[in-house]
């Protein structure tokens, strides 16, 4: 895949979405131009796969406007799941990450950017070595919005041509999402100086994701 030309397309594809969404934007802002009434800080929600969790979450903790990245499980039925019966790739959960920001500092459809950047969104059930529909690429959406956004970028990149082959991602609602357990969380950050798996992978689709998001990024 052409990056350059990719990342292209996926700055002509928001600009698409930012248009569509201005006038409505321009009439809340007209609406509550003369409201003095103190409000606090907005956040939303969105969840993602995209495979091996610990990548998914370093790369997305660096976003300015991003709060909390939390590494979980969703996409199943089974109450509690552990990281052992998800391994299994019989309970039906995808590895994912809970994302809360700011959507005044970075929106859904950065965030989608972000997304369809930093993994292969044609490799079913298989990100890098790690394989399994535990590891199947994903958008949990949260609301109609998020659900409009996600296929808009599906469909379009589609007939860009941005991939020789379709892309897989599962554009599924958001049901129930589990916390993985605590030796999960924050996992480069804790042990990027003694997991070989940090330097071997997590570090170069780091390095390769702050290179192209560098203006995004949190000081």
């Amino acid at each position: 895949m052409n990056h350059k030309l990719f990342s292209g397309i996926l700055l002509v594809l928001f600009g698409a979405l930012a248009g569509c969404v201005a006038e409505t934007q321009s009439n809340k802002m007209s609406a509550s131009i003369y409201d003095t009434t103190p409000t606090t800080e907005r956040t939303d929600t969105a969840t993602f796969a995209t495979g091996c969790f610990w990548c998914t979450e370093a790369v997305f903790e660096q976003l300015k406007g991003v709060l909390k990245v939390t590494s979980g499980y969703s996409g199943g039925k089974r109450p509690n799941p552990t990281y052992e019966e998800v391994s299994s790739g019989s309970t039906g959960y995808a590895e994912c990450v809970q994302v809360v920001y700011e959507p005044d500092v970075i929106s859904y459809d950065e965030l989608l950017q972000v997304f369809f950047e930093v993994h292969d969104p044609t490799s079913l059930n298989k990100q890098g070595a790690d394989e399994g529909p535990q590891y199947r690429s994903a958008i949990f959406y949260h609301d109609a919005a998020q659900k409009d956004k996600a296929q808009y970028y599906v469909t379009e990149l589609n007939k860009s041509g941005a991939y020789n082959k379709p892309i897989v991602t599962e554009v599924s609602p958001f049901g129930r999402f589990y916390p993985a357990e605590d030796y999960h969380q924050d996992y480069y950050q804790n042990n990027k100086y003694s997991n070989p798996y940090c330097a071997a992978v997590i570090r170069p689709k780091l390095e390769k994701f702050q290179k192209v998001f560098a203006k995004k990024l949190k000081n």
